[in-house]
């Protein structure tokens, strides 16, 4: 073969080398990091691949002459260079609280379980339509901020005369931050207990929204909480417990998962330190705890583009390209690790289905057309609580049923109202326990 041939050749191949090369330390980085945890922020698996990798090295090149033994410790540089990048963070290691919300006043209150969770609270408009029974907010997360929409939603309710009163869970929004273990769907339920009784009005009405309906189903069966609720709107729930939660089936009508137009603003994902350490622990490589990033640190980085397709699938396939914008980005906090820690609480709990059959808590179940929740979820509770009075079928909506678009903030005020106050609902009864089978199979 000619020389004009064999150079390129040998110089392809030498590259290709290389390549293959700085792959597989990036590999053997990665196995180290899902090995150790991601101890010391990673430091350990880098300094134990570097010398993996200088070893390595120093053997191909030992018969070289000095200048050659040093090609085989370009690869070695080039891959010390990326993985160190996985090792730098690029936002502040200590929690970064959101800024003060400009229409509501945000106060810290100590509970007796030992969480210290931001509080917000939207007295009724008018002192002549004041409804006795305070009401409670938990929204969704499982460890996330209350968003402006929600806040919005809130306010509605307060001018039809409610005392609404709304916190974020602990390490979610302005709430000060907990241990990674103390992150479990029974803490929550005790917060929610401890909230009420610090309130010290009673009992209260308790709307759950999404993971915030998990934990008041979970309520309703603990005997220390569950008196302090007067009425329960259970809406949009996720699975209630393992055996739940290990169910799969179909979700609602389509949502605009998939067909909405991407997200834009910064992303952590596309930061090599977030994109491996979310990744990873999404995967179930890496423990919530994970010394690669500390708790603080990921809340930091997560943006609100980082949900992606998860937003889109909160809406109806037709309003795809008019999804409303549901948070700032000085008021959007979400901590993923310490929602994948809640959330594999409860898929390892035991079912309490035999709790929930017990319950006397006069209930509503809400549930939306194109629910992005898995059907079979939804329908446990409502088949498992017979203190539920009515569902209410909303139509037109996706997961997130107070969005902003058209009058489905009024619709959903409209059954929420009606139910807390006994009075006929504006939506048929639908589906009932009776139901149940049919509206499966339909795929509703």
């Amino acid at each position: 073969m000619p020389s004009s041939v064999l150079r390129p050749v040998r110089i392809a191949g030498r590259l290709l080398s290389a390549a293959a090369a700085v792959v597989g330390l990036v590999v053997v980085f990665l196995a180290l990091i899902v090995l150790t945890d991601g101890a010391g922020s990673g430091l350990v698996a880098w300094a134990a691949t570097l010398g993996v990798a200088i070893v390595a090295a120093l053997w191909r090149g030992r018969r070289r002459p000095w200048r050659g033994r040093l090609v085989p410790f370009l690869p070695v540089v080039v891959a010390a260079a990326l993985t160190a990048s996985v090792c730098i963070p690029t936002v502040p290691t200590a929690r970064r609280y959101p800024s003060a919300l400009p229409f509501a006043a945000t106060q810290h209150w100590s509970l007796a379980t030992g969480s210290r969770v931001a509080v917000y609270h939207y007295p009724p408009a008018h002192a002549g339509t004041r409804h006795p029974v305070p009401l409670v907010y938990l929204n969704g997360g499982p460890v996330r901020g209350i968003s402006v929409l929600d806040h919005r939603f809130l306010q509605l309710l307060a001018r039809q005369g409610y005392d609404v009163y709304a916190y974020e869970q602990a390490g979610g929004g302005r709430s000060d931050l907990l241990s990674m273990d103390q992150y479990t769907i029974s803490r929550s339920v005790r917060d929610l207990g401890a909230f009420v009784e610090r309130l010290g009005q009673g009992r209260v009405d308790v709307l759950g929204f999404s993971s915030g309906a998990v934990v008041l189903t979970r309520a309703l069966t603990s005997p220390r909480v569950a008196p302090h609720v007067h009425r329960a709107i259970i809406a949009e729930p996720g699975p209630m417990d393992g055996a739940t939660a290990r169910i799969t089936g179909h979700q609602g009508r389509p949502s605009a998962r998939g067909i909405a137009p991407a997200m834009t603003g910064p992303r952590s994902t596309r930061v090599p330190r977030y994109a491996v350490t979310f990744g990873l622990m999404r995967l179930g490589l890496l423990s919530p705890d994970t010394g690669l990033v500390g708790q603080a640190e990921g809340d930091n980085a997560f943006t609100v583009a980082d949900l992606g397709s998860d937003t889109a699938s909160g809406y109806c396939a037709q309003d795809a390209h008019r999804i409303p914008v549901e948070d700032t980005a000085r008021n959007f906090s979400f901590s993923p690790a310490a929602s994948l820690r809640v959330q594999q609480t409860i898929k390892d709990s035991p079912s309490i289905a035999p709790q929930l059959r017990r319950s006397r808590t006069p209930a509503m179940l809400m549930i939306a057309e194109c629910s992005s929740q898995v059907r079979q979820w939804e329908m446990a509770v409502l088949g498992d609580d017979p203190a539920i009075q009515r569902t209410q079928y909303m139509p037109g909506v996706g997961h997130h049923m107070w969005n902003g678009l058209d009058d489905n903030n009024q619709r959903a005020v409209a059954a929420v109202t009606a139910f807390l106050q006994d009075k006929p609902a504006p939506l048929p009864n639908y589906p009932t326990r009776a139901d149940i089978p049919a509206f499966l199979r339909d795929h509703k």
